[in-house]
């Protein structure tokens, strides 16, 4: 413990030495010792314990992405224990059945579909998992706001054939997590997405993660997300509450079910 604040500039030699003599004398843990004497914060010894447990988070404005990635910067937030709680489900229910994919829809813009990929995408990093999220929103792309990439090629440029698996960007404050960002928005995204040829295929991605999340286009607006629900075999739908129909909501299912494509389950989101 005492490394890792050493390391992490939270704690110098004299002050390590201190904590030592404190921890001895009163027989207490060094992180409390180190916070008794005022040396660190209870922030600084909780960073600490996510780095000696495998448990990767952020300070907050640290890493520079968008405050929307609670699960980087709120691990301890009820909007966290929820994600976990539906990350326990979709492991029990969808990837350890055999499936690596599965992509993340909306009804209507703002619905929050982008969200919930991406802090899905955090926790699911978190457990162990080589996660990859690929922003499959060719009409209005986020992920590459909220991860802060920039403007980078992506998906339309792979599924044009102007880019390979280069493209898929490692997130280093998180070891198992990588982004696909949407790339270039393209005039014709529907035809990219559903070209029977296309130069890039999931089981490619699948080769090299565990869990491939597609934040999708919102459903109200074009028929992207049913087709990249097909390609991964299933669906999550977002519902956001006291905005979504459920009219629509219902005839996005039906939509999936004659397409051949599984509706795994639903999220409400309040948040």
């Amino acid at each position: 413990m005492g490394g890792l604040l050493l390391d992490a500039g939270k704690l110098t030699a004299a002050g390590a030495e201190r904590a030592l003599q404190l921890q001895k004398a009163e027989n207490l843990r060094f992180g409390e010792a180190a916070i008794q004497l005022g040396l660190i914060t209870e922030a600084d010894l909780c960073q600490a314990l996510s780095q000696q447990f495998s448990y990767p988070y952020l300070s907050p404005g640290e890493g520079h992405f968008s405050p929307e990635l609670v699960a980087a910067y709120q691990p301890f937030g009820p909007q966290v224990e929820s994600l976990r709680a539906l990350r326990s489900q979709l492991m029990l229910r969808w990837f350890t059945a055999g499936h690596k994919a599965l992509a993340i829809a909306s009804i209507n813009p703002g619905d929050g579909a982008s969200y919930l990929a991406a802090n899905l995408a955090v926790v699911f990093s978190q457990l162990g998992e080589r996660t990859l999220l690929i922003d499959a929103d060719l009409r209005r792309p986020r992920q590459h706001v909220l991860f802060n990439l920039g403007n980078r090629p992506g998906l339309s440029d792979m599924l044009a054939g102007r880019a390979g698996m280069s493209a898929v960007t490692r997130i280093p404050a998180f070891l198992n997590l990588s982004v696909l960002t949407a790339g270039a928005v393209p005039p014709n995204p529907s035809e990219l997405l559903s070209r029977a040829a296309s130069p890039i295929k999931l089981e490619d991605f699948a080769q090299h993660h565990d869990v491939i999340l597609l934040d999708t286009s919102a459903a109200r607006t074009s028929a992207d997300a049913e087709m990249v629900a097909v390609r991964s075999g299933g669906a999550l739908l977002v519902l956001r509450q006291d905005h979504t129909q459920l009219a629509a909501a219902a005839a996005f299912q039906a939509n999936l079910s004659s397409a051949g494509a599984t509706l795994i389950g639903t999220v409400l989101n309040q948040f």
